[in-house]
Formats: C-alpha cells, structure tokens, sequence
C-alpha cells in the first residue's frame, strides 16, 4: 500500500504539497481518508489547513456527480469494459443504501461521514443520485459527511502518530 500512495503522490505533485493533498481529496480512490494522513504526516502541513484543504477538495466531484451522474453513466455504458464497471458499482452503491433512504439527508450524511472503503462523497453522491433525493439536500448532507468524516480522519491521524512516536 505504502508503494501505491507514493506512485500516487509521485505522480499528482504538482510542486505545491497543498495543491497535491486537495487533488488526492478530489479522488474516488484516496479522498480525504488518505490525502489528510498524507498532508499530516508526509507533508507535515499543519492539521488543520489539511483538514480544510482535504475537505474541500472532496467536495468538488460531488457537485457534478449529484447533478449529472445520469449524463455520465450514460455515456459510460456506450463502451462494454465501462458499462460492467459502472453497473457493477451501482449495484454495490444500491445494495448499500437502504439505511441511507429510510433517515434521508441524515442517512447519507452518516454514510458519507463512516471513514471505510466505499462510503465516502463520491458513493454517497451516486447513493443519492439513486435514491432520488432533492439536490441541495443531497450536497448539505454529504457536506456534512464529508466534514464529520475529515474530523475522525484527522483526530485518528494524528492520535495514531501520537501513538506510534510514543512507542
């Protein structure tokens, strides 16, 4: 793992360490789970400039996911690798979301908010896009996920470095 995040950042660095940890927040495979710990501990930004550029970073894929994720899967199912791919995870995304529709906006900020594999903005947008929720209270409650979940990244961040210097 260690291997593939320094490809990564290898490859998104920019020359600026803030523009690079809002990138890898843009990203479905990093988002803010792994740019804040990389901002914090690689970059040794201060935790909450990191916080913040981390957030708003994985903010900015939302907007075009709960508003145009119709256009998008689309166009991707017109190619048969991209089509399997996009099915594939839709199934996953609506498998995950029966929770999310019975507590609504609430639901999909909790979603967003749990700091696991797939449950981060990018899958609450297309969780939201499915369940048909109204657009602005889709981005207020995945805001709010994404904020609660860059505090718990953070705050683990930071604690597990305490941690592991202390040994």
């Amino acid at each position: 793992m260690e291997h593939f995040v320094e490809m990564l950042i290898s490859n998104i660095n920019l020359g600026s360490k803030e523009l690079t940890v809002f990138l890898l927040s843009a990203l479905p495979v990093t988002e803010l789970r792994g740019s804040i710990p990389v901002g914090i501990l690689m970059f040794d930004l201060p935790p909450l400039h990191v916080y913040l550029l981390a957030c708003f970073g994985n903010l900015v894929p939302v907007i075009p996911i709960v508003f145009f994720f119709d256009r998008i899967e689309r166009l991707l199912e017109k190619h048969p690798f991209s089509a399997r791919l996009i099915n594939c995870y839709v199934e996953k995304v609506k498998n995950r979301t029966e929770k999310v529709a019975k507590f609504e906006m609430w639901g999909l900020a909790m979603f967003v908010a749990i700091p696991l594999p797939v449950t981060g903005a990018w899958t609450g947008s297309v969780a939201a896009f499915l369940l048909g929720m109204k657009s602005k209270r889709a981005l207020i409650g995945i805001a709010a996920g994404v904020f609660i979940a860059g505090i718990i990244v953070s705050l683990l961040t930071l604690g597990g470095y305490k941690c592991y210097s202390f040994l």
